[in-house]
């Protein structure tokens, strides 16, 4: 990779795991709203449920999630009893003929909850919604939290997929993260819930880290994959000290330089490759026959909240402070705040505090951005049979880029817009073209690579 592309598109830009993004979410968007969009739930339409566990019993520094630190189950179990309100009113709102498809459990650290409150937990969603008899339940665990009731109370709501937060083994890059995991005991957890009847685990390793270095993940790397994953997620370290301010507890001059960081990314994802994992996206890997593989062979790969994702369900709801759902008719998220939220949710149920109504030129932007980060290429033609003559702007704007690209990172071939291979560690970058808002946006991202 020429240092000249890595300086010219690696700048500061969304994930786009939404579209619109989060910073142009707004307070237009109430309870009143978020009701009638549940309301508006077919009965033949698919639902995901999200859950948020906004605790943690140690913070990482690295991380960006919605948490905060508990060392007592106290607030833990006053948390549930407001969410499970939550639930009961949401589910009250939705066709019990809606089949819920897919339930994932995140956080913080769901695998905190205790084990008599997990399965209660899961008592209250089955009375509030109707799940498909195939519904697939995942949950992100901390190897830290977890003993043998916890994994038994985990298969006994049904399990089907477990997420481990690995990042890097190596000491110093664990001691400088806050996050202490030898790779002993998370070879045990894997071990644990594959013999509870889990068929499918997901590991996540991450670059660009204080004090990591292209061995530091080699050797990750081969640790994971000596434990045969189905998935592995393959994110780079996104430092926002201004919006998480425990990373301030990593310094800059910790941090490995841009070509540093790219070179640990293509060693990872290069011995990914080689023992036998496809790649999907812009960073997951799964076995050939993991159903998100396949998705991704049969251009059913779809992009989120949750990143990639093979589930198809027409709505998205979250659950839990900070939460953010979306629903066709566009995006809402919950009270951040977790006492303001438990009050909220004792008051009436609902939570929810922003978002934002998505019009037509968002649901084409939003296709085009999802297939950029998805397969890497956009067909005009297949765009049209959905969206008209609408495409045609789009159409002009991607000609447009490509003809005026001097590097090659895209291509225009016949009737299809194409990242190159060497534009592929740029998806983002190429995506955020078609971004309408972003020019004004008030936002801060991480870097693109």
């Amino acid at each position: 990779m020429q240092n000249s592309l890595l300086a010219k598109y690696s700048g500061a830009v969304p994930r786009y795991t939404s579209y619109p993004t989060a910073p142009h979410f707004h307070e237009g968007i109430d309870c009143g709203k978020y009701a009638q969009w549940l309301e508006a739930i077919t009965a033949q339409e698919r639902i995901s449920l999200y859950i948020h566990i906004p605790y943690c019993d140690r913070l990482c520094w690295f991380c960006a999630c919605h948490t905060k630190h508990t060392l007592k189950y106290e607030p833990i179990s006053i948390y549930l009893e407001s969410l499970k309100k939550e639930i009961a009113a949401v589910g009250a709102l939705v066709s019990r003929n809606a089949a819920v498809t897919a339930v994932h459990f995140g956080g913080g650290s769901p695998t905190m909850v205790r084990p008599d409150d997990m399965i209660d937990l899961m008592a209250a969603l089955r009375s509030a919604f109707t799940f498909a008899e195939d519904v697939e339940i995942s949950v992100e665990m901390d190897p830290n939290d977890l003993d043998e009731p916890r994994y038994d109370a985990l298969a006994t709501i049904g399990m089907t997929r477990a997420s481990l937060g690995v990042q890097d083994f190596h000491p110093e890059v664990q001691k400088a993260i806050n996050r202490i995991q030898t790779f002993e005991h998370t070879k045990s957890v894997v071990e644990a819930v594959r013999a509870r009847g889990v068929h499918s685990v997901n590991c996540d390793i991450l670059y660009g880290l204080p004090h990591q270095t292209e061995a530091t993940v080699a050797e990750t790397v081969k640790d994971i994959l000596s434990l045969a994953p189905d998935r592995i997620a393959l994110f780079g370290y996104a430092h926002v000290p201004w919006m998480k301010k425990h990373q301030t507890m990593i310094k800059d001059e910790m941090l490995p330089g841009l070509e540093e960081r790219y070179a640990q990314m293509s060693l990872a994802a290069s011995m990914l490759v080689a023992a036998g994992y496809e790649p999907i996206g812009i960073d997951h890997f799964a076995l050939p026959d993991d159903r998100m593989a396949i998705a991704s062979r049969e251009g059913r790969l779809r992009r989120n909240f949750q990143g990639y994702t093979d589930d198809a369900a027409e709505a998205l709801i979250g659950l839990g402070a900070s939460s953010i759902g979306q629903l066709p008719q566009g995006y809402v998220q919950n009270m951040p705040a977790t006492g303001e939220y438990q009050r909220m949710a004792d008051a009436g149920g609902l939570a929810a505090v922003r978002g934002v109504e998505v019009s037509d030129d968002d649901r084409l932007r939003r296709r085009v951005i999802e297939e950029i980060m998805c397969r890497f290429a956009i067909s005009f033609s297949e765009l049209r049979q959905e969206f008209g003559d609408a495409v045609d702007a789009i159409a002009a704007e991607a000609k447009s880029f490509a003809q005026s690209n001097q590097d090659r990172i895209c291509l225009i071939e016949g009737d299809r817009f194409v990242i190159t291979d060497a534009g592929r560690p740029f998806a983002r970058t190429i995506a955020a073209v078609f971004d309408s808002y972003l020019a004004n946006g008030k936002g801060r991202h991480s870097i693109a690579v």
